[in-house]
C-alpha cells in the first residue's frame, strides 16, 4: 500500500507540475492576447472617431475670427469667397476654378438656424451641409430644390417646435453644421455676377426671423484654439487621452447614428462611452499602453485610408470613386480616409471627381511629354451642370502659364473637329494659336488632372460613360 501510495503521490505531483508549468505558459499568453484585442479596438475606435474630432478641430478654427476672412467667419456667419485663387494659393490643395464658395461653421445649440437663399435665375449653386460626422445629410440647390427664392430652417437633434409659413425644415443629426456652398461662376468676367448672389445667402436665428437682423460684429476670438496649425496636424498630434477624450464629451451633441450601435459597444470596452470623462488609466498601465499602441495605428490607418479610401474604380487611368462618399452609412474606413485626404466631400449626385496621374501607357504624367484627350462626338462628360478639367502640380496647387488658365470645360469657347469630336491638349508649351483654345497649360515637370462634373447625369453613375484616357503624343 505504501508502495502504490507512493507511486499516487508521484503520479499526482507530476501531474501538479505540468499543469502549473501550463498555467506559467497561458497566463502571459492571456494576457498578451487581452492587450492585442485592447490594442485592436483602439485602432478601430481611433478610426471611427477620427472625422468627428476633425470636424471639430476645423469647425472650431474655421469659426475663431471677428470677421468674415477667406472661409472662415464667425459662427452662424457665411464667409463668401469673391474670386478664384491663382498659382500662388497654397492654403487649400485641389482648388477649384468653377465655383465661388459660400462657407459657414453652424451651431444649433442655441436654437435653429434659417439659411435664406436668393432666385438664381437658373444659375446652378448648391449648399450641401455636413453633420458632425462628415455626412451630406441635406443639399439645397439647383439638383433638388430648384434656384427660386427660399427658406430653410436647420434644427438640431433634440429640436421641436413650429416653423413660421414659407420656412422649410431641415433635421441636421448633430448640433455641428458645416455648409459647403458653391455658386457656378463662368470666369473672372462672371465675378460680379456671383458676389451679388453670394450677397444675398443669408443666416438667420429662428428666433430673430421675421425681425430686422444683422449678424455680431467683431466677435470675440478664443485665444487657445491654434489658428496656426492645420487641423489635420492638430488631431494627429493629440495623445490618446486627449483624442478619446475630446471624442467622448463630442458625442454627447452629436450622437452616433444608430447603425454605429455595434461600435459604440466596443468603444465602451476601453472606456470611451458619451458625455463620460475618458480616464486611460483606469484598467491599469497595461491597457494604457494597449490604448495608446491602438491610437498610433489608427493615425497610420487614417492616412493608408487617405490614400486608398476603397471603391474607388480605375479606368484608362482614372480612379473614379461613386460609392462611400459624402454619406458613409458604417463605412467607417472610407469616412476617415476621405476626411483626411478631403473633409467635406460632395455627394456623388451632386459632384464626381474623377483624378488621372498617368497616359494610357500607365506612365506618370509629365511636361517633358505632349498629351491629348479625345472625346469623341457625344461622348464629352455627362453633366446637368457643367465640366471641367483642371491641372495641378505634384504638390496639388494650380500651374503658373501664360495665359492665367487653370482649368478647361464647357463653359469655354472651345473648339471642335468637323466629326464634331472635341480635342483638349495637356502641355507645357502652347500648341499652337490654333489650338490654344483647347490648350489646358501643364507644369513643366510631374502633374496631374481632377475632372469636375457636377450634377452628373447617371452614365456618370451607373459606370456606364467612362473618361478616355490621356494619351501622349509624339
Amino acid at each position: 500500500m505504501r508502495i502504490h501510495s507512493r507511486v499516487l503521490s508521484a503520479g499526482t505531483a507530476a501531474v501538479l507540475t505540468v499543469t502549473l508549468c501550463a498555467c506559467n505558459q497561458q497566463e502571459p499568453q492571456s494576457a498578451t492576447n487581452e492587450a492585442n484585442a485592447v490594442r485592436a479596438t483602439a485602432q478601430s475606435a481611433y478610426v471611427f472617431g477620427y472625422p468627428l474630432v476633425l470636424m471639430d478641430v476645423t469647425h472650431a478654427k474655421l469659426s475663431n475670427v471677428p470677421a468674415a476672412i477667406g472661409m472662415a467667419a464667425p459662427l452662424n456667419q457665411f464667409a463668401n469667397v469673391r474670386t478664384f485663387p491663382d498659382a500662388t494659393f497654397t492654403d487649400v490643395v485641389s482648388p477649384n476654378a468653377d465655383t465661388l464658395y459660400s462657407v459657414a461653421s453652424i451651431d444649433l445649440a442655441n436654437g435653429p438656424i434659417v439659411l435664406s437663399v436668393p432666385d438664381t435665375h437658373g444659375r446652378y449653386y448648391l449648399m450641401p451641409m455636413l453633420d458632425a460626422w462628415t455626412n451630406v445629410f441635406a443639399s439645397p440647390g439647383k439638383r433638388t430644390t430648384g434656384t427660386g427664392k427660399g427658406n430653410f430652417a436647420i434644427t438640431g437633434p433634440n429640436w421641436t417646435g413650429a416653423l413660421p409659413a414659407g420656412v422649410k425644415e431641415i433635421k441636421s443629426p448633430t448640433e455641428i453644421v458645416w455648409i459647403i456652398g458653391r455658386t457656378q461662376t463662368n470666369g473672372k468676367s462672371d465675378f460680379a455676377a456671383v458676389n451679388a448672389i453670394q450677397n444675398q445667402y443669408k443666416l438667420t436665428p429662428l428666433s430673430a426671423w421675421g425681425k430686422p437682423y444683422t449678424p455680431p460684429k467683431d466677435v470675440p476670438v478664443n485665444p487657445s484654439v491654434d489658428m496656426k496649425t492645420a487641423p489635420v496636424d492638430t488631431v494627429a498630434a493629440m495623445d490618446a487621452s486627449t483624442f478619446f477624450a475630446r471624442l467622448a464629451m463630442l458625442m454627447k451633441d452629436n450622437p452616433p447614428a444608430a447603425a454605429d450601435a455595434p461600435m459604440m459597444a466596443k468603444l465602451a470596452t476601453i472606456g470611451v462611452v458619451p458625455s463620460q470623462a475618458f480616464d486611460i488609466n483606469k484598467n491599469g498601465a497595461d491597457q494604457a499602453k494597449a490604448i495608446t499602441d491602438g491610437v498610433a495605428d489608427g493615425r497610420k490607418r487614417v492616412i493608408e485610408l487617405g490614400h486608398d479610401p476603397g471603391n474607388a474604380r480605375m479606368v484608362n487611368g482614372w480612379m473614379i470613386k461613386v460609392k462611400d462618399i459624402g454619406s458613409y452609412g458604417t463605412n467607417y474606413d472610407a469616412r476617415a480616409g476621405v476626411a483626411w485626404v478631403g473633409l467635406g466631400a460632395n455627394l456623388p449626385s451632386d459632384a464626381v471627381y474623377p483624378v488621372n496621374r498617368v497616359d494610357s501607357d500607365g506612365n506618370p504624367l509629365n511636361g517633358a511629354n505632349k498629351y491629348v484627350i479625345h472625346f469623341d462626338k457625344g461622348q464629352t462628360p455627362p453633366a446637368n451642370a457643367f465640366w471641367s478639367l483642371t491641372m495641378y502640380n505634384d504638390r496639388q496647387f494650380f500651374v503658373a502659364n501664360p495665359i492665367n488658365r487653370y482649368a478647361i470645360g464647357d463653359r469655354d469657347k472651345l473648339k471642335f473637329n468637323p466629326d464634331g469630336s472635341l480635342d483638349i491638349y495637356l502641355q507645357h508649351d502652347s500648341p499652337g494659336k490654333a489650338k490654344e483654345a483647347n490648350w489646358l497649360p501643364a507644369d513643366a515637370g510631374s502633374f496631374n488632372v481632377i475632372m469636375r462634373m457636377y450634377w452628373p447625369k447617371d452614365a456618370v453613375l451607373s459606370g456606364a460613360w467612362t473618361p478616355p484616357p490621356i494619351k501622349k503624343v509624339s
